[in-house]
């Protein structure tokens, strides 16, 4: 049995090839190289988690960095419907033409939809059109609340980040909120330094007692697996976990108390549509390598 944490190849690498790979020489060696260039990386995995949170029909707030892509594999497999929201003003309703790095570049704009302003998709925004935003952070707490706005370091200090740009905006105006970020213990914590974007607040009532009208994240997608706050607490539970992972491991590596939900497991590979799309729109592993 693979131990958790290794891949496939330097699972063969390690503990298979003193075993069988003195007959095939170098053969066994290019071998497993050749399936490491095929193994699932946590790009990827991330990527079709955010892919599937899009239904079909939605307006989704896309955002930047992996969301970029996920739109594009939804688009192209499951959600051809989806109409995507960007904060410089560009609306499409197809996919772009190729691999994009902001939100801004050549192949998201020829054949946009709309090209406008900022305010021609905060407005559909706060009149309650967007049903999925996606959203990135610093720190992310228990109950889903975001911090971009500063980190207190060990000595004391305070170290400044970019600040909140939209993302307020869409943490409290979207029907729902996906949030991608890597997982570390500093990162995923009991009580983050600063409320950026709001998420459950303190817990169940939270958000209805601050007037805010609808919303608040239903998943946070990482690097190790995918947690869910539908808990009638709204505590975000790990649901399921990226093969290679454990969910003790998960737990060792989360700044606070992680729960676990009934029926976690493994977070499914991509389906044959989905990674061809991701070889369409990612070609050389930009997003996913």
């Amino acid at each position: 049995m693979r131990r958790p944490g290794l891949t496939l190849p330097d699972w063969l690498k390690r503990y298979v090839a003193p075993n069988i790979a003195r007959p095939f020489g170098s053969l066994y060696f290019e071998w497993v190289d050749e399936l490491a260039s095929r193994e699932i990386t946590v790009g990827t995995r991330m990527v079709v988690a955010a892919a599937r949170e899009i239904h079909d029909g939605e307006v989704v707030f896309v955002g930047m960095r992996l969301p970029l892509l996920a739109f594009a594999v939804a688009k192209s497999t499951h959600a051809p419907g989806a109409v995507g929201l960007y904060e410089n003003g560009v609306i499409r309703e197809l996919p772009a033409e190729g691999l994009i790095y902001t939100m801004a570049d050549g192949p998201n704009v020829s054949e946009a939809t709309s090209l406008s302003d900022m305010l021609s998709v905060m407005g559909p925004l706060a009149a309650g059109r967007v049903d999925l935003g996606f959203l990135g952070a610093a720190q992310v707490d228990k109950f889903g609340n975001l911090n971009s706005t500063h980190v207190k370091a060990g000595d004391d200090r305070v170290v400044r980040l970019p600040g909140s740009g939209g993302a307020c905006d869409i943490a409290c105006l979207a029907h729902r909120v996906v949030v991608l970020m890597k997982h570390e213990p500093t990162r995923l914590v009991e009580r983050v330094d600063y409320i950026t974007s709001p998420g459950w607040g303190a817990g169940t009532g939270w958000r209805d007692a601050q007037g805010l009208p609808r919303g608040g994240p239903s998943a946070l997608i990482t690097t190790r697996g995918v947690i869910r706050f539908d808990a009638p607490d709204r505590e975000g539970r790990l649901a399921a976990y990226h093969p290679g992972e454990t969910v003790e491991g998960i737990v060792a590596q989360t700044g606070r108390r992680m729960q676990v939900a009934d029926g976690c497991g493994p977070t499914a590979d991509p389906s044959a549509e989905e990674q061809a799309a991701i070889d369409t729109y990612d070609p050389e592993g930009f997003w996913t390598g």
